[in-house]
């Protein structure tokens, strides 16, 4: 029962799964808990979590396999990590359901899980890609009200068909039966058709952009730089001039913006000598030819601190040296004004740009595994800072590859002013794999909750335009160098999930603290006793 629910969410999922799966996947594994509950026996509390852990370790092996691609040591301990504490989080609510009571276990169930992944969005073991409202991504009819809720409203979705699914099944002598309660069965068809309904109501208001006439022209660049080989051994210089020349192909006089992949100057520039660099005396160079274009492009920079200078968390010392430098993943912002924007990656990729708890392991960097550009524990910034255009009308919100996977933060850019995102990352590292597909549909998601046009750039692809309501247009081929131009619009509204963000899963949490609280009395006064 419980390696069926781990088949079941895995079958669930996109780019090839059975979405409606979901809405059953926890089911056999709520029937587990609820057996054990019942039985007599020493070891319950540990036969529960060998069979939660079954569950979990299948769900992620099978669905994130694609991640060993790029190191298969990293791979394993994610795997081994997350699938333990979904585990753990699974026998918490065995255990406080114990002692309050069934009454309240699918209220339990429901809350724990939606705060576990809130919290799993920040800290350093983050890796929120099995978030339960991602799995939507393929099916976006359905969820147009993320605009609402964000991926929380999605997860909870899910969590409370598979409660009441579960609530319907009475054990036999040998198995489950389903009964057929008349308010659960409608409770449970009202649960799985009106968010599907409301979502359809929503898109038939919303606006058609199949032929978007107005907007800002914008040119996307894939190089397909292979970021095993040559990306990091051919001479920078010159990869850029074969960028360049690809988005000469679609550049004219009116082209605003040109989007270049995440770490497209991989050389490791010098934020304090930028003027210096060849690479971008060259982009500054070709821009003198298009006086209205805005280049933005990923870069691998770094900073030195001056003597006394307060340093960072992540800065590193050259050498045997007294000095202090930090590395970036970065996207700047070039135009002809000669000012080059800054930001720097701030959501890293644990084990890849982030070594976890490096207040205690800071001494082994050198252990990170390779997901791409700089390796190690790089700098970060506290805030979403946008790229503004040099007539202030337009800003970019510069989302730097693992970035877009998270909603709220994604809002963060918008809230500060952000009319259009642009998304540049390199998928390459997992080859050709669901991960670099999967990857792509999140993007939609952030899409509609914040409703703004997206530019993705991806270095060996899939490079798009994605407009407010999901769609993605112009979806280049993996592996294929090329350039692609389309128009987009820009929006200052904000919708109710960027104003508010994951409330659902801050309410979850407050809930989840209380029944905890609650617990921790009872077992107190039973103790007493």
């Amino acid at each position: 029962m419980a390696l069926l629910s781990g088949l079941l969410l895995t079958l669930a999922w996109f780019p090839h799964g059975f979405v409606p799966l979901l809405f059953i996947g926890f089911v056999p594994l709520l029937l587990v808990e609820r057996s054990i509950t019942e039985r007599k026996g020493k070891y319950n509390s540990l036969l529960l979590f060998a069979c939660a852990y079954l569950t979990f370790i299948t769900w992620n092996i099978l669905t994130t396999w694609w991640v060993k691609n790029a190191s298969f040591g990293g791979a394993l301990m994610a795997f081994l990590c997350n699938s333990l504490l979904m585990a753990l989080v699974f026998l918490l609510f065995h255990n406080v359901k114990k002692r309050i009571g069934e009454k309240y276990q699918y209220l339990i169930f429901c809350c724990f899980w939606i705060t576990w992944e809130f919290l799993h969005l920040d800290w350093d073991l983050s890796w929120p890609w099995l978030t339960l409202g991602n799995a939507f991504a393929d099916t976006l009819n359905w969820i147009q009200w993320y605009e609402y809720t964000g991926v929380f409203g999605g997860g909870l979705w899910i969590l409370i068909i598979n409660c009441i699914v579960a609530s319907c099944l009475t054990k036999t002598a040998t198995f489950f039966k389903f009964q057929i309660h008349k308010k659960k069965i409608i409770a449970l068809a009202a649960v799985a058709l009106a968010p599907i309904l409301i979502s359809c109501l929503i898109k038939i208001n919303l606006p058609d952009y199949t032929n978007l006439q107005t907007g800002e022209e914008v040119v996307i660049v894939q190089p397909n730089v292979d970021p095993y080989n040559e990306k990091f051994i051919g001479e920078p210089i010159e990869q850029l001039k074969k960028m360049l020349l690809l988005t000469e192909e679609q550049l004219d006089s009116t082209t605003s913006y040109a989007i270049f992949p995440e770490t497209a100057l991989p050389s490791g520039i010098w934020e304090e000598d930028m003027d210096k660099d060849d690479c971008i005396i060259l982009l500054q160079q070709f821009l003198k030819k298009y006086p209205h274009l805005k280049i933005i492009i990923g870069a691998s920079t770094a900073k030195s601190y001056a003597p006394g200078e307060l340093l960072s968390s992540t800065a590193r010392k050259f050498g045997k040296t007294d000095g202090y430098y930090d590395d970036y993943n970065t996207a700047l912002q070039l135009d002809n004004t000669g000012k080059v924007q800054i930001y720097h990656k701030s959501k890293l990729v644990p084990g890849a740009e982030l070594l976890p708890f490096r207040f205690i392991l800071k001494h082994i960097d050198n252990l990170a595994i390779d997901l791409g550009g700089t390796t190690g524990s790089l700098g970060m910034q506290e805030e979403r800072s946008v790229l503004v255009s040099p007539d202030q009308h337009i800003k970019a919100a510069p989302v730097i590859c693992y970035e877009s996977i998270y909603g709220e933060y994604v809002g963060g850019y918008i809230k500060n002013g952000a009319n259009f995102i642009a998304i540049i990352t390199n998928d390459g590292w997992w080859g050709d794999t669901p991960g670099y597909k999967q990857h792509l549909k999140y993007g939609a998601l952030r899409a509609i909750e914040t409703r703004r046009w997206i530019a993705r750039s991806a270095n060996t692809g899939i490079s798009c335009f994605i407009d407010p309501n999901g769609a993605i247009s112009q979806a280049t081929h993996w592996w294929v160098p090329t350039a692609i131009k389309g128009k987009i619009g820009m929006s200052s509204t904000l919708t109710f999930y960027t104003r508010f963000g994951d409330y659902i899963a801050r309410v979850a949490m407050y809930i989840s603290l209380l029944l905890l609280i609650y617990s921790l009395l009872i077992r107190f006064r039973i103790i007493k006793k």
